[in-house]
């Protein structure tokens, strides 16, 4: 569409005359549009070659009009503007960048001196505090950082928000996880959902690419933010070099005295000595590097921040297209067929559910591991086809009006809770078998995702109730309190629970050594529990590893720290060899495995 005006809003003209003096074209539009001003006879031309009056009289408007409009779209194909009416005198066409134009936001404001300083300590504290390990060392880097990204977002004019504050706060609540736990995988996981909240709470997103994008989003904000803290220390140091200089006398003054009185009351006091060895890092010439990398990385991840919550990228403008609507019959009977087959086999699976061990070797006639083994992974599987089954047949759905509505609700609905049943069968199946071998770290792994699995089904049937507007966060919000909740309840102590539980129920005549020797300092209380030679078979390496590491108290967890004071209390016992029979009376998992040795357990 063009930005010439309209005709009608043209002022009309004056149809001229003789005597009516003609205004000049604008040389641009006449050499746009192809016609030299000279090739066209003026008044004084016509009068030489014996012309009338009459016969140099104007063009009529309606002529006039069309070589205007003529010349206008001559000028816009050249690139140049046809009149002064479109974009002003010699202005450039603005470009439609599209995708880029809907993502994009405009430039941060300068980066301000909170925002760097807020930068600068996180980087300090992460070359500091994160070369010994994770602990509770992440919560103290993060919280500069989260002050670089606040200052940041209010400098440029953005509102907290009940989701954004939804996205931080959990974050930091899944930084606890490695401040509380020892082990190791609850830990990857909490540090990698925490990263992906506070992604989230930068850029605000919302629908499903939204979310799914924006979670990994800050790793696009790294090298812009870069350029950002660059071009705004440039601008600072330029406009202000004798703040600069009056900022580097107060902190080197503040670091003589420091040191200088520091030095003092440790040489006279002992214990403040070892309190202030205990509270600083230590720092060595081999760490440098380390370090180095450990400042390089804290600089750029809180840029990163600071800059994704002053310019957001908009993932939600990243839209899918709705697949074509298929017809009633075509969409809904193969759904139908599907539902039917849940049903049958759901039936079934009734006696059994609630029946316990003696109906399932009544009508199976397999053993608990044979019957649990034979079928979870099938319906783990299963559950997560249906989930997959679900999304397209909404990306397919009819969509012609209420009654399309009511048919994919009365068609997905039943779908959503037979899978619920399937998921109940399942976790039936993965009890009976812990219930009869124990606990390990595969089997609470794959449980908890079955369980997040029938939370997701949940979601979906309410979202086909009230809505689907905050399905994707909702989503978002499930898996990253399962993550939260999976590292709080200590996996390898609630393991070590549960087979010291069975063992002095007598459910069990001895229990897997080989196995819970491997597993974190968190399982210390409750194998602390068994009786000798067990418990030192038990705890032994678990001795060796947490007597004999001197990490320093920011990079150290409360179980470990935990399982520190028990085992100097009760040290182990013996040397170790009476460890070899100990444990070993039966197999490890307490059944003959198949002849090709497979468990998946």
């Amino acid at each position: 569409m063009s930005d010439q005006p309209s005709e009608a809003s043209r002022p009309p003209e004056k149809p001229g005359g003789a005597d009516t003096p003609r205004p000049p074209e604008p040389p641009a539009a006449t050499e746009a549009a192809g016609t030299p001003a000279a090739s066209e006879p003026g008044p004084s031309e016509a009068r030489t070659a014996g012309a009338t009056p009459a016969d140099t009289a104007r063009p009529s408007p309606a002529q006039a009009s069309d070589g205007r409009r003529q010349r206008a779209q001559a000028a816009q194909q050249a690139g140049q503007p046809g009149s002064p009416w479109q974009h002003g005198a010699g202005a450039p066409v603005a470009k439609d960048d599209g995708m880029t134009a809907r993502l994009r936001p405009p430039p941060p404001p300068l980066i301000r001196p909170a925002v760097l300083g807020s930068v600068v300590a996180t980087a300090l504290l992460s070359a500091l505090f994160l070369s010994d390990g994770l602990g509770v060392n992440l919560l103290i880097v993060a919280a500069p950082a989260s002050l670089a990204a606040f200052f940041a977002a209010q400098a440029a004019g953005r509102r907290l928000r009940p989701w954004t504050a939804t996205w931080a706060v959990g974050g930091l609540a899944l930084l606890a996880v490695p401040a509380l736990r020892d082990a190791g995988w609850p830990t990857f996981l909490a540090v990698v959902s925490a990263f992906a909240l506070g992604s989230l709470a930068l850029h605000g997103s919302r629908s499903w690419p939204g979310v799914l994008i924006g979670s990994l989003g800050l790793f696009d904000s790294v090298v812009p933010g870069i350029i950002w803290g660059v071009r705004g220390v440039r601008a600072r140091a330029g406009g202000s070099r004798a703040n600069w200089g009056a900022t580097l006398r107060t902190t080197a003054v503040a670091l003589v005295l420091l040191v200088v009185f520091g030095t003092l009351f440790a040489s006279a006091d002992a214990a403040f000595a070892e309190l202030l060895s205990s509270l600083m890092p230590e720092a060595s010439v081999g760490a440098g590097p380390w370090r180095t990398l450990l400042f390089a990385l804290g600089l750029a991840g809180a840029l990163a921040a600071a800059h994704a919550a002053a310019a957001p990228v908009r993932w939600d403008g990243l839209t899918v297209r709705p697949g074509k609507p298929r017809g009633r019959a075509e969409w809904a009977l193969p759904l139908i067929v599907l539902n039917l087959l849940f049903a049958a086999f759901i039936t079934l699976q009734l006696v059994v559910l609630f029946g316990g061990y003696d109906k399932v070797r009544d009508v199976t006639g397999l053993s608990h591991a044979e019957y649990a083994r034979q079928g979870f992974w099938q319906l783990l599987w299963a559950t997560l086809l249906t989930l997959l089954v679900i999304a397209l047949a909404l990306r397919w759905a009819p969509r012609g009006g209420t009654g399309d509505r009511t048919l994919v609700r009365s068609v997905l609905g039943p779908l959503c809770v037979l899978t619920l049943v399937v998921v109940a069968s399942a976790l039936r199946r993965m009890d009976l078998y812990v219930d009869e071998y124990g606990l390990t770290r595969l089997r609470i792994s794959v449980a908890a995702m079955e369980l997040w699995l029938g939370v997701v089904l949940i979601l979906i049937l309410a979202a086909g109730v009230f809505g689907a507007r905050f399905l994707p966060r909702a989503v978002a919000v499930s898996a990253a309190a399962g993550v939260l909740a999976f590292g709080l309840i200590s996996p390898d102590g609630l393991i070590a629970e549960q087979n010291v539980q069975r063992f002095e129920d007598g459910r069990s005549t001895s229990i897997d050594i080989d196995y819970v020797k491997d597993l974190s300092a968190d399982a210390v209380p409750a194998l602390d529990r068994l009786p000798e030679p067990e418990r030192s078979c038990a705890l032994r390496f678990i001795q060796n590893d947490v007597l004999d590491d001197d990490t320093p108290w920011y990079a150290t967890s409360w179980g470990e720290a935990r399982a520190k004071e028990i085992l100097e209390k009760r040290p182990v016992k013996g040397d170790g060899s009476d460890c070899y029979r100990v444990g070993r009376e039966g197999t490890g998992d307490g059944y003959e495995p198949d002849d090709d040795g497979y468990d998946p357990y």
